[in-house]
C-alpha cells in the first residue's frame, strides 16, 4: 500500500472504512494530477467458471463467496483524457447522453477519482462484446477504466490495489485486471481490503471457449437487482456458498489433472445451481429464453453422443461453450453460429 499515513493510523482508518470513497482514499495518494494528455488500456472479458452471486456488503461490493474465472480475447479498450465543463462519454464511437443509465453509472464511478470537483473526464470506450447482455461487458469496462486511470494519473498501484478499485465499479471487474485463470478471494475484513483477485498459476492450451448468442438485447433485470433479490428470498441460497467452494476445488483439480469431464461438469453444474437460486426467488427471476433451453438440450444430447461439450451461463440468456481442441471441428459443425474465442494466458 502507499505509505502516506503511518501504519497505526492506516489500521484505524481501515477499520472505519464504510464507503467507496474511503476505500479510494486509503489506496491512492492524497493529491494527483494527469501525467499525460491521455491514456489507453485494455481489459479482457472474464468468463466466470465458479460464479460470483451475492454480496455481503452492498456498498463495497464484497462477495459472499470466492469466485474463479478465465480471460478470453474479447473485452474493452478505454481511453481517458480531461474534458472541459462536463463529462463526455463515448461508447463504441457514439456519445452517451447524460440522461442515460450508462452515463450516470460511469460518472458516479469517476466521482471517486476526480482530483477536484471541477475536473471532468472524456472517456472513450470500445466494447468487442455486447453491453448488458449477460456477457461480462461491465467487468471488462470498469477494469479497463481503472487501468487507464492508473496510467493517466501515474498512481503506480499494484495489481491487487487495482483489483480492489475495479471491484468498486463492478464486482466481476476485480477479475478482469488479469489475464489467464483468476481466483477472486472474498476476503474477511469489513473494509474489503483483502477482497481482490489474484492470478491462478495453471494453464490448459487445448481448452476452447465459444459464445452462443441467443439474444443481444438488454437484460430484463440488471444483475445487481437480481443478485440482491436472490440472496434475500431464495430458499436455496443457503446451499450456494458450499457449492462454490466445491466447484473451485473441482475446477482446480480438473486443471491439474487435465480432466475435462471433471472440469466441465463442475462449471456447468455451478451455472445451473446459480440459475436455480434465481428461479426460486420471490418473485422468480428467469433469464432463459426458449432458445437458451433448447441449446442446453442440444448440448446434453451432443455429450451423450460422445462429444465432450459443456456450457456455462451468467445473468443473461446467452451460453458460453467449453470444449477441447480435439472437439473443435465437430462442435463448430453442430453449432455453426458459435463465435469461438481464444484464452489469454
Amino acid at each position: 500500500m502507499f505509505t502516506y499515513i503511518g501504519l497505526a493510523s492506516r489500521s484505524r482508518a481501515r477499520m472505519s472504512i464504510r464507503t467507496k470513497k474511503e476505500v479510494v482514499c486509503a489506496i491512492l495518494p492524497p493529491h494527483y494530477s494527469p501525467l499525460s494528455e491521455r491514456a489507453t488500456a485494455f481489459a479482457p472479458v472474464n468468463f466466470a467458471l465458479a460464479k460470483y452471486w451475492g454480496k455481503r456488503n452492498e456498498e463495497l461490493f464484497l462477495p459472499v463467496t470466492d469466485s474463479f474465472s478465465v480471460a478470453v480475447d474479447a473485452g474493452t479498450t478505454t481511453t481517458v483524457s480531461q474534458a472541459q465543463e462536463r463529462d463526455i462519454i463515448l461508447l463504441n464511437g457514439n456519445e452517451v447522453g447524460e440522461d442515460q443509465p450508462f452515463h450516470s453509472r460511469l460518472s458516479a464511478f469517476l466521482d471517486l477519482f476526480r482530483p477536484s470537483p471541477l475536473f471532468f473526464f472524456s472517456i472513450s470506450t470500445i466494447n468487442t462484446i455486447p453491453t448488458a447482455a449477460g456477457l461480462a461487458s461491465s467487468a471488462s469496462g470498469f477494469a479497463a477504466l481503472v487501468l487507464a486511470l492508473n496510467s493517466f494519473f501515474g498512481w503506480n498501484c499494484t495489481l491487487e490495489q487495482l483489483s480492489v478499485l475495479a471491484r468498486l465499479g463492478s464486482g466481476s471487474a476485480s477479475r478482469s485486471i488479469y489475464s489467464g485463470f483468476v481466483h477472486w478471494k472474498k476476503g474477511e475484513r469489513e473494509d474489503g481490503m483483502d477482497s481482490f483477485a489474484v492470478p491462478y498459476k495453471g494453464w490448459w492450451e487445448d481448452l476452447r471457449f465459444g459464445i452462443y448468442m441467443v439474444s443481444n438485447e438488454k437484460k430484463i433485470i440488471d444483475s445487481r437487482t437480481a443478485m440482491k433479490r436472490t440472496v434475500a428470498t431464495s430458499p436455496l441460497y443457503s446451499l450456494w456458498p458450499e457449492n462454490v467452494k466445491t466447484t473451485i476445488d473441482q475446477i482446480k483439480e480438473g486443471l491439474r489433472l487435465k480432466d475435462f469431464s471433471l472440469f466441465g461438469s463442475a462449471v456447468e453444474q455451478n451455472a445451473l445451481t446459480m440459475h436455480a437460486t434465481m428461479f426460486t426467488s420471490t418473485p422468480p427471476i428467469c433469464y432463459w429464453h426458449k432458445d437458451s433451453l433448447e441449446t442446453m438440450k442440444r448440448i446434453w444430447k451432443t455429450r451423450e453422443e460422445g462429444v465432450n461439450l459443456y456450457f456455462t451461463m451468467d445473468a443473461g440468456p446467452n451460453l458460453k461453450f467449453l470444449f477441447l481442441k480435439s472437439s473443435e471441428k465437430e462442435v463448430i459443425r453442430l453449432f455453426p453460429e458459435l463465435s469461438c474465442l481464444s484464452l489469454i494466458p
